[in-house]
Formats: C-alpha cells, sequence, structure tokens
C-alpha cells in the first residue's frame, strides 16, 4: 500500500472524460494495481479511481503527454501517473507538491468476519435457494474472487449465474461491494454475464436506490421465517 498526500490534477479519458483542479488529496495505491484519489469531505467513496487490472507509468512533466486533460494545464506539476485499464481509459493524476509519500506492506488480510446473525443468515440462504424464486440452486458458499469471496454463487431458474451479496442491515458500502465483484465475474469468460442480488432483513432506501440503478435487484430476508419461527398460521393478520 503506498499513500501519498498532495497537491494533484485528475484527469480521466476513454469512454468519457472528468476533471479535477488541483487540490490537495489522498491519493492510495494498493498492491493490486488500483489507484483511488480521495477528499476529506466523503466517508469512503474517490472522487475518482482506477480499478485493476491496470498499469501505472510516472512521467516527469515536461515530458508527460497530457491527453487526458480537459482544462489548463496547472505550471505546479512536477510529475504524471498515468493509470491505464485495458479497457482503453485511463487516469491522469498530475502532481505537484508531495508532502508525505508513504509505503507499507499490509500482509494478507484475513477478511471481514460477519457477525453472528449475518452469517447465520447466509447459511440458512444457502440451504434455501427458494428465498430467491422458484428453481434457484446454490453452486458455492463464499466464492473466491481476486478482491474477496462473494456470500453465494447460484444459478437461478433459466440457470444463469447470481452473484448473491448478504448483510444484516443493507446499506450503501453493500451495493458497493458487490458491484465490486460483479465487475471482476463479469471478465471471466467461464461464468458469461453475471446478475447480481442483493439480500438484507432490510435495506436502506439509498441502497435500494443505487442498486436498482446498477442493474442490482433487492431482496427482504424474513430472518425468522428461514429459521423456521414464523408460521403463517399463527398470525393475526
Amino acid at each position: 500500500m503506498r499513500v501519498v498526500i498532495g497537491e494533484c490534477q485528475v484527469d480521466y479519458g476513454g469512454r468519457l472524460t472528468a476533471h479535477l483542479p488541483m487540490a490537495r488529496r489522498l491519493i492510495m495505491v494498493k498492491a493490486d494495481g488500483s489507484v483511488s484519489v480521495h477528499a476529506d469531505d466523503r466517508a469512503y467513496k474517490p472522487l475518482n479511481w482506477m480499478s485493476p487490472p491496470c498499469t501505472m507509468t510516472v512521467t516527469p512533466a515536461d515530458q508527460a503527454e497530457l491527453s487526458a486533460t480537459t482544462a489548463d494545464v496547472d505550471p505546479r506539476i512536477r510529475e504524471v501517473w498515468t493509470i491505464r485499464a485495458k479497457s482503453g481509459d485511463f487516469l491522469q493524476v498530475s502532481l505537484g507538491e508531495i508532502e508525505l509519500d508513504f509505503t507499507t506492506e499490509l500482509g494478507v488480510d484475513p477478511g471481514l468476519r460477519k457477525d453472528g446473525v449475518e452469517a447465520h443468515l447466509q447459511a440458512l440462504l444457502a440451504e434455501n435457494p427458494a428465498a430467491f424464486g422458484d428453481g434457484w440452486s446454490v453452486v458455492q458458499r463464499e466464492y473466491m474472487t481476486a478482491i474477496g469471496p462473494v456470500d453465494l454463487l447460484c444459478r437461478d431458474e433459466l440457470g444463469c449465474y447470481v452473484a448473491v451479496e448478504v448483510k444484516r442491515r443493507g446499506e450503501i458500502d453493500g451495493v458497493e461491494q458487490l458491484t465490486r465483484y460483479l465487475e471482476l465475474m463479469n471478465r471471466d469468460p467461464l461464468l458469461g454475464e453475471v446478475r447480481g442480488v442483493f439480500a438484507a432483513q432490510q435495506i436502506k432506501p439509498q441502497a435500494r436506490t443505487v442498486a436498482t440503478d446498477r442493474g442490482i435487484s433487492c431482496v427482504v430476508v424474513d430472518y425468522d421465517a428461514l429459521r423456521g419461527l414464523d408460521h403463517a398460521e399463527d398470525r393475526l393478520f
């Protein structure tokens, strides 16, 4: 992990263009090659980023080809990072004065340990895939990707692959996590097209909006019903 704090101008080129004028920001370069640029006014989402697989080259400012730049080049630029994706898109981070440049090895992460309810909910859904629809089956629990395990890999009634992310409470960060998994899985020719399902006991409206916008289905799960504790014949209404 490399962490840089300093002045930077950021430009994105390819299928779309975007420009961030020169300002002090945090830049993170991870071991998987991904690069993200952060401001100090939001919890976790970067201002701009490039997901792996990608490659980065560093060039002095006087030798750089700033073809992604959509505005005037700032005279404070000293060097330019060009991060290219296989799609042809590229991110240019043009650096001015650097205040901090620190690199360290984080080691292998043990992964997120789910709380008891969330882990049990995943196990119950694996045993009862019909909760998602008739004809569904579970291919594998904890299906591993390059950035972590998908909770459930299923097949729907048509035999198509579906990645299911399970949360006790569905929030935007869970949708973002599933989105990253889907980006990787849809590049795998053995899987073909993979769609996503975001499953939780409760899903916040903002998370549902983001999921729907990205073509991800939302399923609200009744934990007690899955455990066999909720019987329709015992209800008054």
